[in-house]
């Protein structure tokens, strides 16, 4: 009974992981042609619009499902499907009720809000945004309903759906807009609006998906109160705020670090570097493209993340001291030899980069995204370090490296994208800044607080070794091929194109051929990756 739950933990997990890397590979699609559709100033309001999605993404799929999902896993393990309907039939009116007071709030006051952003041309954005408050707390209740009982489909449809309207839906909007004359604050307002109907659109597949699998789980008729007598209504709703509240704040808090930083950001740009509005909102719109490209190598990290916490904490429980070593020693080695090359990529190859995938943007884009690709290494870092503290039992330790890298953030931010002669080429460096410090006090803090920790220094010394010969060979390459093909392409986007991919195609055949010479991967790291049993004997990895 013992491996076969096991089993459908890591097959949920799997589920979500490979769901979370699919969904932002997609949103990475959706905004880079978005971005280019609507221009500097256009990616800026819509920037600060999405925004305030992202934060409600992140209450939605940590605050009320997590805190529904474990009261409803305890009474359906001990055996009382009424408490099981009481828990959802109770949740589902009550945060509706709340979705729709914070979606009515959001509407009314939504000139108030953009105003505060220091952004007052997102207000029609965020009232084209206020439904999906109502539609996230519908859709998080189905959520926490499914995962009490280890179905992670559910989510993952929701996930997929949403996306996908965004895709769709919003980028059709906004080129229907743009072709009606519409201004680049209308653009982008249009171009949110998928995303409350992708929400919308999830309810009715939630209802379907519940009904689906309460068909197969309770076959035969239950009265609510069958081993519910002892919780009223109120003792229910009263247990899930009270899990769901801490919950929320804590898996909130980077997010809302965000929006504050970018209140700051665009507040300074215009008291303090003297810029009017329009000019700030383009610069944070720049800014916003390199945002786009620093977190794709992170979603490569996140399956990572996920499959090490429950076989760490397996290891750990069961003192099997050597194998959590190896285990955690593996992760770090994993996530370098995937965060270095890509951070190193991202900053020596940053001018074709940006160039090819926002072409005609403001030329200050490239040097944003050189700092950008260095601090895509400490946001990868930083998930794994979290995770690794988490699964050693000291999750609460990783909220203390946020807080201080976001105030750090905050502060870099004030002080130095107020300064004319820097402007928006301060703020990755604020980024850059707050993921360095997470990292490094969560590294402090393993090592610190965790006994029996393993040795790390060659899960860091080969990767970067490795790297360096990567990241100079496609420094090298791009500037030959640049060389040798000027007279026959020229150096429009593309010949820089053709350049970028050939020097990424060099990069990436040397990077895989030293990492295997060297044994700098073995078998063992291997088998932390989705399927990489299956890779390493296409590779010929040995431990």
């Amino acid at each position: 009974m013992e491996h076969s739950s096991k089993q459908t933990y890591m097959r949920s997990a799997a589920i979500l992981a490979a769901t979370a890397v699919l969904a932002k590979v997609i949103s990475a699609i959706f905004k880079i042609p978005l971005f280019n559709l609507i221009g500097d100033e256009g990616s800026g309001h819509f920037q600060v619009t999405y925004l305030v999605y992202t934060l409600l993404l992140t209450i939605s799929t940590a605050g009320i499902p997590v805190a529904l999902s474990r009261q409803i896993s305890a009474a359906s393990a001990t055996g009382r499907p009424g408490l099981v309907r009481r828990y959802f039939s109770v949740a589902l009116p009550a945060f509706a009720a709340v979705g729709l007071f914070f979606s009515g709030m959001m509407f009314l006051f939504s000139e108030q809000i953009a105003r505060f952003m220091s952004n007052p041309q997102a207000a029609g954005g965020l009232r084209v945004l206020s439904p999906a408050i109502f539609f996230v707390c519908i859709v998080s209740v189905f959520e926490g309903y499914s995962q009490g009982h280890q179905n992670m489909i559910p989510t993952a449809t929701k996930q997929l759906m949403e996306v996908t309207s965004k895709l769709i839906i919003g980028l059709g909007v906004a080129w229907y807009l743009l072709q009606q004359g519409a201004t680049s604050a209308e653009t982008a307002a249009g171009a949110i609006s998928g995303v409350s109907v992708g929400l919308a659109l999830a309810v009715p597949a939630m209802v379907f998906l519940k009904r689906r699998m309460d068909r197969r789980l309770y076959p035969y008729r239950i009265a609510e109160s069958e081993g519910a007598d002892a919780y009223s209504r109120r003792r229910i709703l009263y247990n899930i705020f009270r899990v769901s509240i801490p919950i929320t704040l804590g898996a909130s808090f980077m997010n809302i670090m965000t929006i504050i930083d970018t209140r700051f950001v665009l507040s300074r740009l215009q008291t303090g570097a003297g810029l009017v509005e329009t000019e700030a909102v383009a610069l944070y719109g720049v800014y916003s493209k390199g945002l786009t490209l620093l977190v794709l190598p992170s979603s490569l990290i996140t399956p990572v993340s996920v499959s090490i916490i429950p076989a760490l904490a397996g290891a750990l429980a069961a003192r099997r001291i050597r194998e959590a070593q190896n285990i955690m020693q593996s992760s770090v080695k994993i996530t370098n030899l995937i965060a270095m090359p890509a951070a190193v990529g991202l900053s020596v190859l940053a001018y074709p980069i940006f160039n090819v995938l926002y072409w005609g943007s403001n030329p200050v884009g490239p040097t944003l995204l050189r700092v950008f690709g260095v601090a895509s290494y400490f946001v990868c870092m930083q998930l794994i370090t979290t995770a690794l503290l988490q699964a050693n039992g000291h999750e609460k330790i990783p909220v203390i490296s946020f807080l201080v890298g976001g105030i750090l953030q905050i502060l870099l931010d004030w002080y130095l994208v107020g300064n004319p002669a820097i402007n928006i080429k301060a703020a990755p460096f604020g980024t850059l800044i707050c993921y360095f410090v997470i990292t490094a006090l969560n590294m402090i803090f393993l090592l610190v607080k965790v006994k029996d920790r393993p040795k790390l220094l060659s899960a860091f010394l080969r990767p970067a070794l490795c790297t360096a010969v990567m990241g100079v060979a496609a420094w090298a390459v791009y500037g030959l091929i640049e060389r040798l093909l000027y007279d026959a392409l020229g150096q429009g986007r593309m010949a820089m194109t053709v350049c970028l991919f050939l020097a990424i195609g060099v990069a990436v055949i040397v990077y895989g051929v030293l990492i295997i010479i060297t044994r700098t991967i073995t078998r063992s790291d291997m088998r932390l990756l989705p399927k990489g049993e299956r890779l390493a004997n296409l590779l010929r990895i040995r431990d």
